[in-house]
């Protein structure tokens, strides 16, 4: 992967936590966020992980059309 197509990713992907209202709720500590990511990622090593993928991604699509529906000036 390119520099410039890896830190588009990142911003990306920062943004989504950001979406997510994980900043706030976290009040910005990067422990706990990392530690929410790690047990995200114990969890799909595991045996759930089949229906954790299919959970999380009904519910962010979801998010996703909502947001899309949504007048500019009300989306976070």
């Amino acid at each position: 992967m390119k520099r410039r197509e890896r830190t588009r990713m990142l911003i990306e992907l920062g943004g989504l936590i950001v979406k997510a209202g994980l900043v706030d709720l976290t009040d910005d500590d990067r422990a706990t966020l990392y530690g929410a990511f790690l047990m995200s990622a114990e969890r799909l090593r595991g045996e759930e992980r089949t229906t954790a993928l299919a959970l999380w991604k009904r519910k962010g699509k979801r998010a996703f059309e909502t947001e899309k529906q949504m007048p500019r000036n009300e989306k976070a």
